[in-house]
């Protein structure tokens, strides 16, 4: 049976030009072929699942699975962006796809061993979201055993430490200096710090529990949940130009910063989570940074847009030995998508950062979303490629 959370108003209404650029996002994303995959001994999606959401229901059609890889195809037909997940136990993330826009369908391929699952959706992209129980029995052949893939999990596990012990450094250098009651010295570390927690998305988001607590923006919350992490002390600085009673929030920061870091080492992303992931960084740009709602008071949302590019190619370049064999004609594509991207967002470089959000003009903004919008057409293809093994 289905549980409903409690309805939140949600803080992530977007703006025109990001209306437009999900739209298309969405669109790419959704792929041309929504019928039933190959077999599923070959790790192609053995089935297609219908997922209904609206704004106060999430009806699966499939609630009993075989194990193996499982393409879900999420229409919405309500009035609010929703998101779709598969939790594993402690709401570990196993799969997701957000931002899908009233009216719109969303796939998302995901792989499944024997488990007890639930399969959410959140209209309003906030809260528990309406939970289904999934149940999956059997064996499969895990895409992991192909060792091109194998082996792509382990690159991309070596740059996730390089990450987070990156973020653990400058966060506690963040956070001391808001104890300190530096102010500017927290500002000018604020983005600095984020720009590690945003390349590894993908695995922090794994972490459902602590996600939230060190991202979450205001408004994201549950009814009487307080607001913390980077964006509660990103407000204090920016809006009240203090760090006054942070030494709570800061040290509550770098506890579950380091938890992160700890789960992270011990955690190795199957090959369709890391092809999701190289596509969920991109569309984070798509629906967050190009909008400014992200860094809504810092205005850094730049260093995250830059953040969430390196992390997704970093992603895309651990796939890459595979990719080459499987469709070499998408990995040139991606490659100069990838380019195009990077050479545009140089245009607003400044120093060691870049410009402030405030500063771009919408053509600015519309040229960047343009080359995000191509590229992640492209990279959303690569879940079927790795699916199609």
């Amino acid at each position: 049976m289905s549980v409903r959370s409690r309805h939140l108003p949600h803080s992530r209404r977007l703006p025109f030009l990001a209306t437009g650029l999900l739209a298309a996002v969405t669109v790419t994303a959704c792929g041309g072929d929504s019928g039933p995959g190959a077999a599923s001994s070959d790790g192609a999606a053995a089935d297609s699942v219908t997922v209904a959401a609206t704004d106060d229901t999430c009806d699966v059609a499939e609630t009993e699975l075989p194990a193996g890889t499982h393409s879900f195809q999420v229409t919405n037909t309500g009035s609010e962006v929703t998101e779709f997940y598969v939790y594993a136990a402690g709401d570990r993330v196993m799969g997701e796809v957000e931002n899908i826009a009233p009216g719109l369908t969303r796939e998302l391929l995901v792989q499944l061993p024997a488990g007890d699952y639930q399969a959410t959706c959140k209209p309003g992209m906030v809260g528990d979201g309406i939970r289904s129980a999934l149940t999956v029995t059997g064996e499969a052949v895990q895409l992991s055993e192909d060792q091109t893939l194998a082996q792509a999990g382990t690159d991309y596990q070596r740059y996730v430490q390089s990450q987070t012990g990156a973020l653990l450094e400058q966060t506690t250098a963040f956070v001391d200096a808001v104890t300190a009651g530096d102010v500017e010295g927290a500002k000018a570390l604020y983005p600095v710090a984020r720009t590690y927690w945003e390349r590894i998305e993908p695995v922090a988001e794994s972490f459902g529990d602590l996600d939230p607590l060190i991202d979450g923006r205001e408004g994201d919350q549950e009814p009487g949940q307080d607001f913390t992490g980077y964006h509660r002390i990103e407000q204090a600085l920016w809006v009240g130009g203090t760090t006054e009673g942070m030494g709570p929030y800061a040290d509550q920061l770098l506890t579950n910063v380091q938890q992160v870091v700890d789960r992270a080492d011990q955690v190795t992303l199957d090959p369709l989570q890391l092809a999701n992931g190289a596509k969920a960084l991109l569309d984070e740009i798509a629906t967050g940074k190009i909008t400014g709602e992200e860094e809504r008071y810092s205005h850094t949302d730049l260093w995250d847009f830059a953040a969430n590019l390196e992390g997704s190619e970093a992603a895309v370049q651990a796939l890459r030995p595979y990719l080459e064999e499987a469709d070499p004609e998408l990995v040139v594509q991606i490659d100069e998508r990838f380019a195009a991207t990077q050479a545009e967002l140089e245009q607003y470089r400044s120093g060691d950062g870049w410009v402030l959000y405030d500063q771009l003009t919408q053509e600015q903004l519309r040229g960047l979303s343009d080359r995000v919008t191509a590229l992640t057409e492209s990279v959303s293809q690569v879940a079927a490629v790795v699916a199609d093994r």
